[in-house]
């Protein structure tokens, strides 16, 4: 255990960059929850990493703009194919949302097999790099998850305009997964969401926050302390720690419906 490695220089852009990606996947994840689409993100998360791999094929990597071009083309593609899916095959849509994140995952091998730093490669795809992240990189990110922030809820669009739904959770999902990978965006998307479900409104939104934000704060102090790899060390802090937040949960409710009902009896 190294007490040494401690550094907010480095941990600090990381830690902002997980609140930077909770803000958006947190009423994101909720609205995922609710229509049962629940791989989603892993799919466009997949695609937008095919973007990026693409762009790299391609020579593109000396240019943020191009590969962020081709990153978010990719995202919103599969977001419009399954908007199209949802409106045509409602009834199998999350097997073909499965179908278009195995396509998309086995297309990222194949396109790095020939490639030297392949593996590499795929496991910045998958697992980020989250303590390579500058505080100079998160201006831009905070500056596009306030733009889709504003409009989420200044439009509503989680509920009035599904096919802007799909749009802006492709460019969420694109911006999110080259700051911290397929695997947390995933986690960061659907375990607040998960835990927090039996709460409602904006007190399930600042739940899942306060609880999002311990777990990358504990994943990250972990990860230094041991030397592990921070990426997966934080999605491990959100799973376990989600299980206790659940069970704790679950006591809590357990102990006060048999006092609600004495309560009850009373009056009646």
């Amino acid at each position: 255990m190294n007490w040494q490695s401690l550094d907010l220089s480095i941990l600090g852009p990381a830690f902002v960059a997980g609140l930077l990606v909770l803000s958006t996947h947190i009423p994101l994840g909720r609205l995922v929850l609710k229509r049962g689409i629940i791989f989603i993100d892993l799919a466009v998360a997949q695609l937008a990493g095919i973007g990026v791999i693409a762009a790299s094929q391609f020579g593109w990597d000396d240019s943020v703009w191009k590969v962020q071009v081709a990153a978010v083309s990719m995202a919103i593609l599969g977001a419009w194919l399954l908007r199209w899916a949802e409106k045509h095959f409602g009834d199998i849509q999350e097997a073909l949302i499965g179908v278009l994140f195995v396509l998309s995952a086995t297309l990222s091998i194949l396109l790095l097999a020939n490639n030297p730093h392949g593996g590499e490669h795929l496991q910045d795809l998958l697992i980020g790099q989250i303590l390579w992240v500058s505080y100079d990189q998160l201006i831009l990110v905070a500056i596009i998850y306030i733009v889709l922030l504003l409009s989420w809820y200044a439009l509503h669009i989680g509920d009035r305009f599904p096919s802007a739904f799909y749009l802006m959770f492709a460019v969420a999902i694109t911006v999110s997964v080259q700051l911290v990978g397929v695997y947390l965006v995933f986690t960061s998307l659907i375990i607040p969401a998960l835990v927090m479900r039996k709460l409602s409104g904006k007190k399930q939104l600042i739940y899942a926050f306060i609880f999002g934000a311990l777990s990358y704060a504990i994943g990250l102090i972990l990860s230094a302390l041991f030397d592990l790899p921070s990426g997966a060390m934080i999605v491990w802090s959100l799973g376990v720690f989600g299980v206790i937040v659940s069970i704790l949960f679950k006591r809590v409710i357990t102990h006060e419906t048999p006092i609600v009902k004495q309560a009850d009896s009373h009056e009646l």
